[in-house]
């Protein structure tokens, strides 16, 4: 999976990754090290990794999405290869305002791949279809 993020994040995940493996905890200079490249999402993302709100959904055909539950409850369906997510603080935060690399949901997404801690679920492709095509609630 190729992400389009500046190096320093992919090498902090990556780093995330390593000590997550070795010792199942992030340690302090890099959650510092989150919350410098990342803001105060870091926070809101690493809550939604412990309440396990992210799951990997794949299909027999090799489609991959993620799926995870905001603390409103809603379910969003995140786009990690092209770092997308419908949720609207990506809108304003990422999109119109550009003051912010990700939304919580994607960084939560991220840092439950790299912890392993993502949960799983194998869905049909009709399924998947259902999912991709799935329309925004007015």
């Amino acid at each position: 999976m190729t992400l389009v993020l500046p190096a320093v994040a992919k090498e902090i995940l990556g780093d995330v990754k390593k000590a997550y493996e070795e010792t199942s905890k992030i340690p302090d200079e890099l959650l510092l090290a989150l919350k410098f490249v990342f803001g105060p999402i870091v926070l809101l993302a690493l809550d939604l990794v412990d309440q396990r709100a992210v799951t990997n959904v794949t299909s027999p055909s090799g489609r991959k999405v993620f799926q995870v539950l905001g603390s409103s409850g809603r379910l969003y369906t995140c786009y990690v290869a092209c770092l997308y997510c419908p949720c609207p603080a990506f809108a304003f935060s990422v999109l119109q305002r550009n003051d912010g690399l990700l939304c919580k949901h994607i960084l939560a997404t991220l840092l439950s791949e790299a912890m392993g801690l993502c949960q799983t679920a194998a869905v049909s492709d009709q399924q998947m279809t259902e999912i991709l095509l799935e329309k925004e609630e007015d």
